[in-house]
């Protein structure tokens, strides 16, 4: 609003004077409307996290069954269960770490004092207590305390990076008046709290304080931005929803069957809830957290730190990744990369100190930046110049010796041009630098091959196609012009030569780029920086091939959300955008049905990290605001990390899938094994402890060895992203669940029956249930047949785990090696379930019975069923593909 406004009306608007300022009556009494910091939300405390890691279906199920064992009388089964829980919040906690510092980080950014002017009178006060209306002074070097209107400046330039992503200084000018509203990066007449100014001196009234700044509207969509439900997580709480169904649905039939056949209703029932026990995977909760926990510090070896948990396996589907160009795609460091003398145009390896020594010494002496213990100091654009002097072997430090500096003219808006006059000997020389126009236009004549010759038409037209051939690269071009003598009306120049630069891409972020495409995975620049830099950079690296791919901010204000989502798909290029646009763009694609992954290391991308499904900062150059926006973030700043973090996250997924899918259908073997027995009307197979013992025991243990399995990660990364939709059970997982679960719980009721088949054979009859009830009458023989059913049901889910690692590939062809950790687990598991059988107070806690050797090798020989059938199907497999 007030870049559109003169200074006098600004003066009126706000009330103020522009002369001495407010009165400190005045000031105090502005204050009374809020001070000039940011609003802190209200953070979560240990309990709020805590009891956050419980709102998930898969934990109410859990909770549910630790209710029902309550209710039996199982204490045991219940603190076990309970503990579970715990265990899993706990782990959630620590992973994810304290309350978000976001906000902290941004007040951080604050200046702690300003320089203010109050009824006449120059002196500082804590920026807190600046005012709308109060008039600040500014100089090189400080941070801008609020959004200010400047009314004088004096070669004025700013850092704005950190707010608008464009890496080149911002040159501000109190004169400049917008004909319209203009976005953040183009007002220039007004500097941003935050921002640093890294040339020249100004004043100027403060228009915007505290939340009511660019960088207060940062802070606010950071308060009102809440993460959405991960993929996984969404897929997890809808098997919690279908276990919860299916548990009171067997209730219900098992209940419908004990008035049926007119057993007693109280034991029907308590047998009810325990097969509604196993129905539910009471492991899978801390498993699932575990293994993406265990995730965790194999992500630290590729230089990525995860901050939220259950992102990690979000990289996995993700289709889209919208980086921030400056810092992220590039170096955020403008770099030299062409340059023109003579006639020619000739990259900085070819410089020659003979024929070009003035071109490069010139552009060293009308410098302002400086070096400081082995760090450049100063304007990017004069530090650029400083490493081409540092790269052809000249020091400005010895330079200034030999021809120090007796006089300057800055840079300023209006010359567009900085000149410096040096002394060598008895003889003065003048280096004037500035864009290539207004210097071309001062210069009649030309350093041509080492001479000094008048400018002819010919020379002025190559120069311009020179600068011409530089603007199409999108590089920023400087021109140098000299004069023997002290030339202070900078007229009738020497035209020296120009030099082109750019903040140039990462080289790795180009190969990044090719694989993400291999992958199927669309990278978008967003950028502050104008569309022909932006193009430039996103053609070098592969985003953009063609101009028509770019949308500018003011474009992007012109559509609709629903014409932005119809468009944004043959997009691949932002420019000129602000924070809100940044966030405007995430939650189009999102709308598409796009999983967007969102990179950024400025301030100005901390509200689209939050918005978008996966948040990804840079860990050196990135701002704290970013950094604590973010979930994931990438120690080393290289954009090809996400690849390698991608790989992780698809892996990841790979293992989850296979630890809910053998958990499953291990528990469906279990459903099956008590619901048939059950439904013909025998004792039940198994006791609740016997479910919980291999719910939490015998299961988890090899389902966390598969959650760290070695996938082929090169192999999935040439797969397209997963659908956000897609199912666990999509693929042939329904068909491992309910054929393997099929498997276990046929093997398992085989030997339940073990004994009453036995004693039929012996005795040459048919199958008869009376006989059956007969010898189940009988509590030992009862409690043998169940230790048989208890110890195969555990013993084949051990077998059933080294098939999981692949489901179509023979476990002799594969290296199982790779995974010592399931060989080790399927030892202890045995270990584990011998205990039962054998350990008295085992014995006596899950009432088993001890088993000869005989008993052991029939039973260990039934329970590898699952892993011969694995074998089977993948046989079978392998000669359907042949």
């Amino acid at each position: 609003m007030f870049e559109e406004k003169d200074i006098k009306e600004v003066e009126r608007m706000l009330d103020t004077n522009f002369d001495d300022g407010l009165t400190e009556k005045e000031a105090e009494r502005r204050y009374r409307d809020g001070a000039n910091e940011l609003v802190e939300e209200e953070k979560k405390t240990v309990l709020e996290m805590f009891i956050e890691q419980l709102l998930d279906p898969l934990i109410y199920v859990l909770m549910g069954a630790g209710v029902i064992s309550a209710f039996l009388g199982e204490w045991q089964d219940t603190g076990i269960i309970f503990f579970v829980i715990f265990l899993n919040a706990i782990i959630g906690c620590i992973q994810e770490g304290k309350a978000e510092k976001a906000l902290d980080s941004l007040r951080k950014l604050t200046s702690p004092l300003a320089l203010v002017k109050r009824e006449g009178r120059v002196y500082e006060i804590q920026a807190a207590k600046l005012v709308p209306g109060d008039l600040v002074i500014l100089e090189t070097g400080k941070q801008v305390p609020a959004d200010i209107r400047l009314t004088k400046s004096v070669g004025v330039m700013t850092d704005e990076s950190a707010l608008t992503g464009e890496s080149v200084p911002v040159k501000k000018d109190a004169g400049f008046v917008a004909q319209k509203v203009m976005p953040v990066g183009d007002r220039k007449n007004t500097v941003f709290s935050s921002t640093y100014v890294v040339r020249g001196r100004a004043e100027g009234v403060v228009i915007a304080t505290g939340m009511e700044t660019e960088i207060g509207s940062i802070a606010k969509g950071l308060h009102h931005n809440s993460k959405e439900m991960t993929p996984l997580q969404k897929r997890l709480a809808d098997l919690g929803k279908w276990l919860s169904v299916i548990a009171v649905a067997l209730c219900v039939i098992l209940f419908a069957l004990a008035v049926v056949q007119k057993r007693n209703l109280l034991d029907m029932f308590l047998t009810a809830i325990s097969l509604a026990v196993a129905a539910v995977p009471e492991g899978l909760p801390a498993v699932v957290t575990i293994v993406l926990a265990l995730s965790v510090s194999r992500m630290v070896k590729v230089h990525t730190i995860v901050r939220r948990l259950p992102s990690v396996e979000t990289l996995g589907c993700v289709s889209v990744i919208c980086s921030d160009k400056t810092g992220t795609l590039t170096q955020n460091k403008m770099r030299v990369v062409s340059c023109y003398m003579y006639g020619k145009c000739f990259e900085p390896r070819q410089i020659e100190k003979h024929s070009h020594m003035h071109l490069v010494e010139g552009f060293l002496l009308c410098n302002d930046a400086s070096l400081e213990n082995d760090t450049a100091l100063g304007d990017p654009t004069e530090v650029a110049l400083l490493e081409l002097g540092d790269y052809v072997g000249i020091s400005k430090r010895e330079l200034e010796e030999k021809m120090p500096r007796v006089d300057e003219y800055p840079f300023d808006s209006v010359r567009k041009r900085m000149t410096t006059i040096h002394k060598q000997g008895g003889k003065k020389y003048t280096y004037v630098k500035g864009s290539g126009e207004t210097l071309l236009n001062r210069c009649n004549r030309i350093y041509w091959d080492g001479n000094i010759i008048a400018m002819q038409a010919d020379h002025k037209r190559n120069i311009r196609q020179a600068m011409e051939q530089m603007a199409k690269q999108a590089l920023r071009v400087l021109a140098l012009a000299m004069d023997e003598g002290e030339n202070t009306k900078e007229d009738n120049l020497i035209f020296v030569g120009l030099v082109g630069m750019i903040d140039p891409p990462r080289p790795e972020a180009a190969r990044a780029i090719q694989m993400f495409k291999r992958a199927s995975v669309k990278t978008v620049m967003i950028t502050g920086d104008h569309a022909d830099t932006a193009f430039a950079i996103a053609k070098q690296l592969g985003i953009a091939q063609k101009p028509s791919e770019c949308m500018t901010g003011s474009e992007l204000d012109e559509l609709s959300d629903g014409e932005l989502q119809n468009r944004i798909g043959a997009v691949t290029v932002f420019a000129r955008v602000s924070p809100s646009h940044k966030t405007r763009i995430v939650k189009a694609f999102q709308r598409r049905g796009e999983i967007v992954a969102m990179t950024g290391d400025g301030v100005n991308d901390a509200p689209s990290l939050k918005s978008a499904d996966i948040g990804i900062a840079m860990g050196r150059e990135g701002t704290d605001v970013a950094k604590n926006a973010a979930d994931l973030i990438l120690t080393d700043d290289n954009f090809a990390t996400i690849e390698k973090a991608m790989e992780e996250g698809r892996g990841i997924y790979e293992n989850i899938k296979k630890t809910v899918l053998f958990l499953l259908s291990s528990n469906f073997g279990e459903i099956i094994t008590m619901f048939i027995a059950i439904a013909v009307g025998v004792a039940s197979p198994l006791k609740a402890g016997h479910i919980l013992w291999i719910n939490l025991i015998t299961d988890t243990l090899p389902a966390l060895a598969l959650g760290t399995d070695q996938n082929d990660t090169a192999l999935l990364m040439e797969e397209e992203p997963r659908k956000p939709k897609e199912s666990l059970f999509a693929g042939n997982g329904l068909f491992c669940t309910l054929f393997y679960g099929s498997i276990i719980g046929a093997i398992s009721l085989l030997a339940f029956f073990t004994i009453p088949i036995i004693s039929m054979i012996e005795n040459g009859g048919g199958w008869d249930f009376g006989v059956i009830h007969e010898i189940f009458s009988d509590v030992s023989k009862l409690e043998r047949a169940q230790t048989y059913a208890f110890t195969v049901l555990g013993l084949s889910q051990l077998f059933h785990a080294i098939g999981m690692r692949d489901t179509t590939v023979s476990v002799f062809k594969r290296n199982q090696k790779k995974n010592i950790l399931l060989l080790a687990t399927f030892g202890v598991g045995i270990f584990l379930q011998m205990a039962v059988t054998e350990i008295p107070l085992f014995i006596q806690m899950f009432h088993t019975v001890h088993l000869s050797i005989d008993e052991w090798m029939g039973l260990l020989l039934l329970a590898s069923v699952p892993l011969w059938a694995h074998e089977g199907l993948c046989f079978r497999i392998k000669k359907e593909t042949n």
